[in-house]
């Protein structure tokens, strides 16, 4: 039976702090895997897709014993010991691609057939010590006790994606978000125009007044919303089945998470608008 993962929240206002009652770890840029051998070793991602057949080279050096189950996530570093998230998707994507993946093993569900999401976080972390020896494909995360906000500001400036801060006497709560595991992602900060809208769904458009740079999907409450669509539709340029274009003249502040190969934001979130 698969096991949903357990979810993190933002921290407030998306900003780290200090508290030894939280263990702090590294955020890894990648895809988030349930890696397992029941039966036999399998890889499903976080919305119960088996992967198993995708990465061969995981399942042969799978080094965890039967009856387990982890919590982790699969990157690939690049040549500075960074996680590549374009690298990581096209391989993901294809079997093809030469990219050399690895798991990262944060927590454990599970161990040799006993439940371990009764147990304090701290207490999983030793079981996940004792679970696997480190080889070419599979490693263990690492922790600091609290130095939140000292994690972070080293993170932040070597351009990784951020710090997770988890209390350290928390269960693992299968399937559900918990203010006990936070996130602090390490935001680039932008100003862009909104060019436009998505007609299906909710999505804005975003121009760096030379062409579109990515659609935001995050970030503006009801009232903002509906300012920034009363301005498109007054500006509007030309329609298609799916998509209203308009002229870019609205700016707006917008946090993303930098630029992806083809030049467009990743995952730009909506800050406010500028006058």
């Amino acid at each position: 039976m698969f096991v949903s993962p357990m979810l993190l929240e933002y921290a407030a206002d998306n900003k780290p702090f200090n508290d030894d009652k939280y263990i702090t770890e590294l955020k890894w840029d990648g895809i988030r895997l349930v890696p397992r051998n029941i039966n036999r070793p399998r890889l499903y991602t976080r919305h119960e897709n088996e992967i198993t057949a995708n990465f061969p080279e995981l399942i042969e050096s799978m080094p965890i014993p039967s009856g387990t189950i982890l919590d982790s996530e699969l990157v690939v570093p690049n040549a500075e010991g960074k996680a590549d998230f374009a690298a990581t998707m096209e391989r993901f994507q294809s079997s093809k691609s030469k990219h050399k993946v690895t798991i990262v093993a944060f927590d454990i569900i599970k161990y040799k057939n006993r439940d371990m999401t009764y147990l304090p976080l701290t207490e999983r972390k030793k079981y996940l010590e004792d679970s696997f020896v480190d080889n070419d494909y599979f490693v263990k995360s690492r922790y600091l006790t609290g130095k939140g906000i000292e994690y972070f500001n080293a993170v932040k400036q070597q351009g990784l994606e951020g710090i997770v801060l988890k209390r350290a006497d928390s269960k693992y709560i299968i399937g559900k978000k918990s203010k006990y595991w936070q996130k602090v992602i390490a935001y680039e900060m932008g100003e862009f125009y909104l060019a436009g809208f998505r007609k299906d769904k909710f999505g804005w458009l975003l121009s760096d007044g030379n062409g579109i740079v990515g659609t935001m999907e995050y970030g503006p409450n009801s009232e903002e919303r509906k300012a920034g669509y009363l301005m498109m539709k007054k500006y509007k340029t030309e329609e298609t089945k799916d998509y209203v274009y308009t002229q870019p003249l609205m700016r707006c502040l917008v946090k993303h998470r930098g630029f992806t190969k083809n030049g467009m934001l990743r995952l730009p979130v909506f800050e406010r608008f500028l006058i």
